[in-house]
């Protein structure tokens, strides 16, 4: 049987299955709950002293050659034992590596959430955002939830994508390794600016092109090209030389303003501005953003699947 449809096509189709009739069903083990206890081990007993610099790229380093690695060996012997092992290690691995469903629904989940009460969207915003959530209000935990919404497309649904095209199963494996470690280490407080400085860079560099991949198929999605200005004006307005992409092609569709200050770990971080519309966010805005969201899963997979099509063709 041809090895691109075997090793990529089936098991691309069938983890994007499973991802939108389960998502990531609690109780069930996961990579990334594993990565996130390495890294958390690894920064308790490296993270003090000098060369923290040092000790924080050697951590991520080995962290994600050794998932790239691990990953590898896992693959290369269950093809030996049957090609359908190899078929349903590859789904199982992919399915782990897609997010979209649980996205949409932990987003949904805050905009019920803030509805019942404030304090109750404070908690279930935490759940998916870094910064500080104790003294926001319900526009800014609305906001909060889609500026996440946004920035998640790319890295828990694109971004993987884009690297298991370029590096199959292992590289999407890896990939998750540098989006877990900067997303536990990568901030700049004083507790892992030095540390998790490496981290943070490799993630830079990991999400450079899905993040703008991302937007672009945002704006395609929502069916106004018009937005592609907006973007290219807006998409830098952000700390991260990254997210500012697709939040700005939400914020175009949803014709709404994201960014400014937020606390981190008690420090205020003074974010610009995406857009310049500031007026209050309600469901309507969820359901179009949750719309855009899945129209985008579709495009990326759409894309993909022609890809190996093409390649299994020739």
């Amino acid at each position: 049987m041809n090895d691109i449809l075997i090793h990529y096509l089936l098991p691309l189709l069938l983890a994007w299955g499973l991802d939108c009739l389960l998502g990531d069903p609690a109780g069930w083990p996961h990579p990334v709950v594993y990565f996130g206890k390495l890294i958390a081990w690894g920064e308790r007993h490296l993270n003090h002293g000098s060369h923290r610099v040092l000790k924080g790229a050697l951590l991520a380093m080995v962290l994600v050659l050794s998932v790239f690695g691990l990953a590898w060996g896992l693959l290369w012997g269950a093809d030996r034992l049957h090609w359908s092992v190899g078929l349903g290690l590859r789904t199982l691995l992919i399915f782990f590596c897609l997010a979209g469903t649980t996205l949409r629904r932990e987003v949904a989940g805050v905009f019920e959430a803030v509805e019942s009460s404030l304090e109750a969207g404070r908690r279930q915003v935490a759940r998916i955002v870094g910064r500080d959530t104790s003294a926001l209000s319900a526009q800014e935990i609305r906001t909060a939830a889609l500026e996440t919404l946004a920035e998640n497309q790319s890295d828990g649904v694109v971004a993987p994508l884009f690297w298991l095209a370029l590096g199959g199963v292992p590289a999407m494996l890896a990939y998750k390794m540098v989006n877990t470690l900067d997303s536990m280490i990568g901030y700049r407080t004083e507790r892992y600016r030095d540390f998790g400085r490496v981290a943070a860079r490799t993630d830079d560099v990991a999400n450079f092109l899905p993040a703008r991949l991302t937007a672009c198929l945002m704006v395609l999605a929502s069916g106004r090209l018009s937005l592609f200005r907006f973007v290219r004006k807006y998409g830098p307005c952000h700390a991260s030389p990254n997210s500012g992409w697709p939040e700005a092609a939400l914020a175009g569709i949803l014709d709404c303003r994201f960014g400014g200050p937020h606390y981190y770990f008690g420090e205020l971080f003074d974010k610009p501005y995406i857009g310049t519309h500031d007026r209050p966010l309600s469901p309507d805005d969820l359901h179009r953003s949750l719309r855009i969201s899945w129209l985008t899963d579709v495009l990326a997979i759409l894309i993909l699947v022609l890809v190996y099509c093409l390649f299994i063709m020739l």
